[in-house]
């Protein structure tokens, strides 16, 4: 169970997870570095903790480990190029950080149960 404290608002606060600044930080960092990996080693540099110690306050805080946010960051800007760009599938996935359309393709398919592909063709019907 996790501790509990009273804030002087009078609200309570579950301890454990990143402050909202820091949560700030980290979220405007990864949109700033969607096309790029992101060490865990950047990431709690950045929140100035441990790796272990950042890796399970990023996941109390954001329910989920950094590696995954990271991604489904990705897969939400290619989804928003796909419907508002006339980009090529191929453009999209390197401008999000994919060298190979396959290794797009692959997590797209992940991501929505379809490819980018049929993700489009299904928006212009």
């Amino acid at each position: 169970m996790q501790a509990e404290e009273a804030t002087p608002s009078g609200t309570t606060r579950i301890r454990g997870g990143l402050s909202a600044r820091k949560q700030r930080q980290v979220a405007e960092y990864i949109e700033q570095h969607l096309a790029e990996e992101i060490s865990i080693l950047a990431l709690s540099s950045l929140a100035k903790l441990s790796p272990h110690h950042f890796a399970r306050a990023f996941r109390h805080s954001f329910g989920q480990p950094p590696h995954r946010y990271h991604m489904i960051r990705r897969m939400n800007r290619a989804r928003d190029l796909l419907l508002q760009s006339k980009l090529p599938v191929t453009q999209i996935g390197v401008r999000i950080g994919f060298r190979e359309t396959s290794s797009f393709t692959r997590a797209y398919r992940r991501y929505s149960g379809i490819t980018p592909s049929e993700f489009r063709r299904q928006q212009l019907d």
